[in-house]
């Protein structure tokens, strides 16, 4: 009996996706992958919402900044998984995002369009690292101390930025910060934001983050404080930010520290997410070795100066990725459909609009929560390691500034070990970046 062409056409896609993603040998199915796929996007899609609400206050229209948070994400995730073969969502990353709207546009005085340079050169320094495997040298030469540091000084930074876009916390002049009017609508819409996230999270519930989002802006409608606009409609314009980015200013020696920031976290962040969730998903050999590692790392640094280009600052690796793993995604088919699923989200740019900024205050509070746990990795017996850290992890939030608060814990650390007659522990890595940030100082100032 003779095939018909849909029965050819049936036959033939298993058949592509088993050459493109080697779904038998991970033990997995397009089924499996799709249900992760879906699983990993729900968790992560609360970006789509935070992210253009975040870089808004950079002076960034936020209309076309939900277009290039979809656009990003969607074609990183695509990317990661047709050439990496990886089964993880790549967005915007929330951590170098405030980093980039509070403290080197607002708070540094930088254009949006120079940070977005800097973006684009440290993605070019990202992609390069990978590309030459000098990052594993780096990764190991750089004590893990400082890495926990920096993992939760941005943790509170990013705490800071929910407190004060709330109004939890406000400036005062005679204590520097002060408690805001917690019983105003705000406050109390944040509160809410994060104590659902963190309850619905203890009950491992996969979409807690969006869950509350959803509820507080629900609530808001309720009581008029947000206006419904529709659910569907057309995107808007992402001209206003793509392509505007400014390259040759952002080459400023002033920005050396910036640049260094965006490449350096994205660095640890992208690198201790996929070694977590390629664990999770069995992608490591005998030896420990992870299956295709680099052409992760080269995607992601991609992502960012791409990304840069279209007007979405530094793309990283989720950890939300390890929930779609956990129900089975295996290969980079659980990517490709998470790629497809925020593509489709362009389409919702009215809900994006309608969501207040208090209903997101609570995922950077959440953020905050998890990144700061890491803590705990510490051994604070250690005066020498605990020094640095503390210092990295408080100057973060207390200068306003990631890049500052990397720099004096890059400068403290090297000091700290010479003077305790333990200078031998410091790597040349670290002496040249301690040396390279003193410099920063002295001669630019911050």
């Amino acid at each position: 009996m003779l095939s018909t062409d849909a029965d050819l056409n049936t036959e033939a896609k298993p058949d592509l996706l088993e050459r493109l993603f080697k779904l038998k040998q991970h033990g997995t199915t397009v089924k499996m992958e799709a249900l992760a796929g879906c699983t990993t996007f729900v968790t992560m899609c609360y970006v789509v919402f935070v992210v253009p609400e975040m870089l808004s206050a950079a002076g960034m229209d936020r209309g076309a900044l939900f277009v290039a948070t979809c656009l990003v994400a969607g074609l990183s995730c695509i990317v990661m998984g047709l050439y990496a073969n990886w089964p993880v969502g790549l967005a915007p990353g929330m951590g170098l995002n405030a980093f980039f709207a509070y403290a080197v546009v607002l708070g540094m005085g930088y254009s949006w369009e120079q940070a977005m340079g800097a973006v684009f050169w440290g993605g070019i320094g990202f992609m390069l690292l990978s590309l030459f495997k000098v990052r594993e040298w780096i990764i190991n030469s750089i004590p893990k101390g400082l890495r926990i540091g920096i993992t939760a000084g941005i943790g509170l930074f990013l705490a800071l930025i929910g407190l004060k876009n709330s109004g939890i916390v406000v400036a005062n002049p005679g204590t520097i910060v002060g408690l805001g009017e917690i019983t105003d609508f705000a406050p109390v819409m944040a509160s809410l934001s994060l104590f659902l996230i963190l309850a619905l999270s203890y009950r491992k519930m996969k979409s807690a983050v969006l869950i509350s989002i959803a509820v507080v802006t629900g609530i808001a409608l309720a009581f008029g404080d947000v206006q419904f606009t529709g659910i569907v409609s057309l995107p808007p314009s992402i001209m206003p930010i793509f392509g505007k980015l400014d390259i040759m200013g952002a080459l400023n020696p002033d920005m050396i520290g910036v640049i260094v920031a965006f490449m350096f976290v994205n660095l640890f962040d992208t690198t201790g997410t996929l070694i977590a969730v390629g664990d999770k998903a069995g992608l490591a050999d005998e030896n420990g070795k992870m299956e295709n590692m680099s052409k992760a790392m080269i995607t992601d640094g991609t992502s960012s100066w791409v990304g840069a280009i279209m007007g979405a600052p530094t793309v990283t690796t989720y950890v939300e990725s390890a929930s779609g793993v956990a129900v089975g995604g295996r290969t980079g088919l659980t990517a490709v459909f998470i790629g497809l699923l925020f593509l489709l989200t362009l389409f919702l740019s009215p809900l994006a609009g309608m969501v207040p900024g208090y209903a997101t205050a609570g995922a950077l509070m959440y953020v905050a929560v998890l990144m700061t746990s890491s803590l705990g990795d510490m051994d604070w017996s250690d005066l020498t390691e605990a020094g640095p850290v503390v210092i990295t992890t408080i100057m973060m939030p207390l200068s306003f500034s990631i890049a500052n608060g990397i720099a004096l814990g890059f400068i403290a650390y090297p000091v700290i070990k010479l003077l305790a007659g333990r200078v031998k522990e410091v790597s040349v890595s670290v002496w040249a970046l301690a040396i390279m940030f003193a410099l920063k100082f002295v001669i630019f100032g911050i």
